[in-house]
């Protein structure tokens, strides 16, 4: 049951998503995409009460009630940059905005950006691990809780993973590409000319 929920609440994001920038944009309605795009949360919410519910009715924890607390976790984390990125290039695509800046590929730029993503999956670690934790307070018996201790092992282990990752752009940053012969490069302003160029 909880897996299938997970499921059906991964779907329903997409298509809140797809139908809240389509009235938003295409549509030219932007106060309902806004509506649908604000509905999302409570998919999360849905989950949240459905696991609890679950436990309650005696089930016994496993793996899909850890899954389900990750889930929650990563959207909470994640879920708002991935809007803000879809809703800029839908507002490109079909609303005539410019188009959005992509991320910094070079340099401590870079290793900045790769921070600020990897603090979204340590709120998700956080949140997942919040929830895990009430949920062997809810259940009471160490002996049916072990597996979603597990999970907690399971949401830093990827935390701590990501962050090695987005450190090695700190330790080790990227360099631009050095222009290919026959590139023009910009005179500044106040700079003399090379007396081979034209007046």
């Amino acid at each position: 049951m909880i897996v299938t929920l997970i499921v059906v609440c991964e779907v329903g994001f997409w298509v809140l998503l797809a139908a809240g920038l389509a009235a938003r944009y295409a549509l030219r309605m932007p106060r309902l995409g806004m509506g649908l795009l604000l509905c999302e949360p409570l998919l999360e919410v849905v989950l949240l009460i459905a696991t609890a519910v679950d436990l309650r009715n005696g089930a016994e924890p496993g793996w899909g009630h850890g899954l389900a607390a990750l889930y929650i976790g990563y959207t909470v984390g994640h879920g708002h940059r991935t809007v803000v990125w879809l809703d800029g290039h839908a507002a490109h695509r079909l609303g005539g905005a410019p188009p959005p800046p992509k991320p910094p590929r070079y340099g401590m730029a870079r290793a900045r950006h790769e921070a600020k993503v990897w603090s979204g999956t340590l709120l998700g670690a956080a949140v997942a691990t919040a929830l895990l934790q009430l949920a062997i307070w809810y259940v009471d018996d160490a002996s049916r809780s072990g597996s979603l201790e597990g999970w907690m092992y399971q949401a830093w282990k990827a935390a701590g993973i990501h962050g090695v990752i987005a450190l090695s752009y700190a330790l080790w940053p990227g360099k631009a590409p050095a222009p290919e012969a026959g590139d023009r490069v910009p005179v500044r302003a106040g700079s003399r000319r090379d007396p081979d160029d034209s007046a």
